[in-house]
């Protein structure tokens, strides 16, 4: 199942429709509907193709498919369900009200008050999501200036191979990051060397 639902990382298609809820998108003569949040709705540009980063989840009763505008936005998200108590339809509502720089600045500082400010978000939920986070973002590197490289295509497909390759994403972040931060326009091949030398 794990498997699975790593399977599917994105999908590229023609977009049949759009709302600030949904979006269906179809590829392969198949439509896949897609829960977003408000800021991968105004992300996505009006144009016929579309690419989202997905999110596949299984429940007992459903199995649903979550699109992000952006990798960095998919790995909030996942960090943000994986807090007791915070399930897909809370996360989304925090993803909607805040995009995922003030997300990972909120939990850096311990601003609990901005977090109470989202619907649905109470006093021991916030402070539980900031325990249980701050950490993780802090250590991951996946804050500020690497946020921003998280969008990076080239940066995502290099971590992939390095992944294939046996090493901990963990560690591949952090040296990959640290090359693009050096040289933030190398292609994946290049990165791919660079990052093999620091590893």
């Amino acid at each position: 199942l794990f498997i699975f639902i790593r399977m599917i990382t994105y999908i590229r298609g023609r977009l049949v429709e759009k709302t600030p809820a949904y979006v269906i998108v179809e590829t392969g003569g198949i439509g896949y509907f897609i829960h977003i949040s408000l800021h991968t709705y105004s992300s996505i540009a009006d144009s016929e193709q579309v690419k989202l980063y997905t999110h596949f989840h299984v429940r007992e009763d459903a199995q649903v498919l979550f699109g992000f505008a952006e990798p960095s936005e998919r790995e909030i998200f996942r960090l943000l369900i994986s807090v007791s108590g915070v399930g897909t339809a809370t996360a989304r509502v925090i993803l909607s009200s805040m995009n995922p720089a003030e997300i990972e600045k909120v939990i850096l500082s311990e601003d609990v008050q901005s977090l109470k400010r989202v619907k649905g978000i109470g006093a021991k939920t916030a402070q539980r999501i900031i325990i249980d986070l701050k950490d993780k973002i802090s250590k991951s590197g996946f804050t500020g200036e690497i946020s921003a490289l998280s969008g990076n295509t080239n940066r995502e497909e290099t971590l992939s191979a390095l992944d294939v390759l046996g090493f901990s994403r963990k560690q591949s972040e952090r040296v990959v990051d640290a090359v693009l931060r050096e040289n933030p326009q190398l292609d994946v091949q290049e990165l791919v060397k660079q990052a093999l030398k620091k590893l």
